[in-house]
C-alpha cells in the first residue's frame, strides 16, 4: 500500500494531508489532514525547529511511504516570501530525508490542474474539487489544509500511473 504525506509549507500555518492506495483501488483515499500551527511570536529558528518537530511526529504516526511538497515558486514582487517558504520547505526536505522517505516535488499550477482542471484555480475552487473527489462532508478548512490533501492526491496518482 503507497502513502502519500502532502505538505503545504507556511511558517505560521502548514498544512498536512495523508492519503493511501490500497492495491486494487483506483483512487486513493484520505487517512488523516490537518495543520501545523506555529506561533509568529516565535523566532525564525524556534518555528523551524516546531515544525520539525511536529512533522516528523507526523511521519512517525502516519508512516508515509513517500512525501510530497509544492515546488518553490518566487513572485518578483515578493522575493522575500518565497525566501521565508524555502526555509520551511528545507525543513520537510530534512525531515523526510532523514526517515529515509522519496520526495515528490510538484509544482502549484500542476496540482492544481490536477484536482480542478485549472492550473490557476482559486483557494476555494480547491477546496471545492477536493471535497468533492474524496467525499468529504465538509468544506476542508483552512485553504492548506485543501492545498495539502491535493498535493497528496496528484502525487499519489501520479505514482499509481507509475505502477500500472
Amino acid at each position: 500500500m503507497q502513502r502519500v504525506l502532502g505538505i503545504d509549507p507556511g511558517l505560521r500555518i502548514t498544512g498536512y494531508g495523508a492519503v493511501a492506495l490500497a492495491v486494487g483501488r483506483r483512487e486513493p483515499a484520505l487517512i488523516e489532514a490537518g495543520v501545523i500551527r506555529l506561533s509568529a511570536k516565535l523566532s525564525l529558528e524556534e518555528r523551524l525547529a516546531q515544525l520539525f518537530t511536529d512533522l516528523t511526529s507526523l511521519i512517525v504516526e502516519l508512516k508515509p511511504t513517500a512525501v510530497a511538497v509544492e515546488k518553490l515558486y518566487a513572485h518578483y514582487k515578493h522575493p522575500r516570501t518565497a525566501i521565508l517558504m524555502a526555509h520551511a520547505r528545507g525543513v520537510i526536505l530534512l525531515a523526510a530525508q532523514q526517515h529515509d522517505l522519496p520526495v515528490i516535488h510538484l509544482p502549484a499550477t500542476e496540482v492544481k490542474k490536477a484536482v480542478t482542471g485549472y492550473g490557476h484555480a482559486s483557494k476555494e475552487q480547491m477546496q471545492r474539487a477536493v471535497q468533492a473527489q474524496m467525499g468529504l462532508d465538509q468544506l476542508p478548512k483552512p485553504p492548506d489544509v485543501a492545498d495539502a490533501i491535493a498535493i497528496a492526491l496528484t502525487a499519489a496518482r501520479r505514482l499509481t500511473l507509475k505502477v500500472r
